[in-house]
């Protein structure tokens, strides 16, 4: 898929969840340990709630912050699902499984913060510090669950 406006961006960033839970799914009902598979449905059902969340931004949205371009901003895929580890989930230790989540939540931000410096029209300005908002309170609120799941 080709981003070049907001909403084409929100549609990948949506499918980019669904992705991510998908691959975390798998994961879960490959791996052998009992806690990692628990972690792992974990996130994969908090992915696809994320997704859902990201989907209600683009009914809401005004069409003017959703029509704006921002194919000039963008060189290539805007999240790389595989940049931290392309190891299978199911191989992965909890470390590596949160860290692989938590690079993909932080790119998000990175990619949203750097689109709200970029962005020219109040609409839009507002649509993406939105979008960010989600983005950083839900990756905070990750944070906080699986901590807890580790001191289990």
């Amino acid at each position: 898929m080709k981003v070049q406006t907001i909403s084409d961006l929100i549609d990948w960033t949506r499918a980019m969840h669904h992705r991510l839970a998908e691959r975390l799914a798998d994961g879960s009902a490959e791996h052998e340990r009992e806690m990692m598979r628990l972690l792992l449905s974990y996130l994969a059902d908090h992915e696809a709630s994320l997704g859902k969340m990201i989907d209600g931004f683009e009914q809401r949205a005004d069409s003017k912050a959703l029509n704006t371009w921002v194919y000039d901003y963008l060189g290539h895929e805007p999240i790389d699902l595989h940049r931290s580890c392309d190891a299978p989930f199911s191989e992965m230790n909890f470390d590596e499984i949160c860290g692989s989540v938590f690079d993909v939540h932080n790119q998000a931000i990175d990619l949203y913060r750097d689109l709200l410096r970029r962005a020219d029209i109040p609409e839009a300005q507002e649509l993406v510090q939105s979008l960010l908002a989600l983005e950083e309170h839900e990756t905070m609120r990750l944070a906080q669950q699986t901590n807890r799941m580790r001191d289990m």
